[in-house]
């Protein structure tokens, strides 16, 4: 049940505020909206507010914005729809409609932006930066040294450290040459010697010392700047590591709805921070990969609109629907294929 609620959570998120920005910036370029729905097949509640129907849908794996005119050409619109014609998708200048078509990704990474620094302010990250120690773990060999919380390590073994990797090095690095380990930090302003006896650990392989990184947090102004850094580059990471698995440089295991709904709802257990990380990274892959140069997605919509700003002619509006037609069903297969493998691997975990 957890499961099946965060991802409903999650899903909801990510699909309307996708959605959202479609529907927006539809608006601001005076498009005529028929219906803004969350979910696909058949409607199970809908409601008419102003001119646009919102709905709920039976299957909760995406949503849709249905816009006038889209994938119909301006001829049939005048012949068919008693909706002024100049409201309609394809009767607005090419650069309306890609700002209409992006806005949806957009606002999936920005939400995912925000979220990173919410994540940053309220929660922090390890600071990896100084050996500043944040916890010691219990029935280990920092404990019994009487190292604490606080406790800044300026040296071990007359080695002076300047970044939290450092302790690692310097502890299983191999030089030590029994198990007693002289540990020199700053605690109070003072310097406090502490002899640690770390015995080397098969079960851990080599030493461990049995500290954690202190956890920093930053000011909302400031979380935003590094947010936008985190997300950058794993944004970065993302498409590499797309890039590697459709040349076949890596194998990946790709889940479906199912796969989600299992890490949205362990997510949710470990609390909300670890949620708001999950939906911060499902909201910038949701946003990245929309805007892959696939046929149905966003991005496949985008290379035909900058086709036509390059060669200042519309590709035809049936040659296109059939691209996208072809791509949905594409993706639609992939997402059942997806969804079969998600079922099978938790049955063989037993659930």
């Amino acid at each position: 049940m957890i499961s099946l609620v965060s991802f409903l959570v999650v899903i909801g998120i990510c699909v309307i505020s996708h959605e959202g920005g479609h529907l927006i910036a539809a608006k601001w370029r005076d498009v005529f909206v028929h219906e803004f729905s969350f979910g696909m097949g058949p409607t199970l509640l809908s409601k008419k507010l102003g001119e646009t129907v919102w709905s709920l849908r039976a299957f909760p794996i995406g949503g849709f914005v249905r816009l006038e005119g889209e994938d119909v050409s301006p001829d049939e619109l005048q012949k068919n729809n008693s909706i002024d014609p100049s409201r309609s998708l394809n009767s607005k200048k090419p650069w309306e409609r890609l700002l209409i078509i992006v806005a949806g990704a957009a606002v999936n990474i920005t939400l995912a932006w925000l979220l990173t620094a919410a994540y940053l302010t309220g929660y922090g990250v390890y600071d990896l930066e100084r050996p500043l120690i944040g916890a010691v773990m219990e029935n280990t060999p920092a404990q019994a040294a009487g190292l604490k919380s606080g406790d800044l390590i300026k040296s071990i073994n007359g080695t002076e450290l300047n970044k939290w990797s450092d302790i690692k090095e310097i502890v299983q690095g191999g030089k030590a040459k029994d198990d007693k380990f002289e540990i020199i930090v700053i605690r109070e302003n003072k310097e406090v010697r502490i002899i640690a006896d770390i015995p080397a650990n098969k079960k851990h392989m080599g030493r461990l010392l049995g500290v954690q990184p202190a956890r920093v947090t930053y000011p909302f102004n400031e979380a935003l700047t590094k947010a936008f850094s985190y997300s950058w580059h794993m944004g970065i990471e993302i498409l590499r590591g797309l890039w590697m698995v459709l040349t076949a440089q890596v194998r990946s295991d790709v889940i479906g709805p199912v796969g989600i709904a299992v890490i949205a709802g362990d997510a949710f257990k470990q609390g909300l921070w670890s949620f708001v990380a999950f939906l911060g990274v499902i909201n910038l892959n949701l946003g990245l990969l929309n805007l892959l140069p696939f046929p149905a997605l966003d991005g496949g919509r985008i290379v035909f609109i900058l086709i036509e700003i390059i060669t200042r002619r519309k590709v035809p509006e049936k040659w296109e629907s059939l691209v996208h037609y072809a791509g949905f069903i594409i993706l639609i297969t992939l997402i059942i294929l997806v969804t079969g493998k998600d079922i099978i691997r938790i049955f063989k975990l037993g659930g």
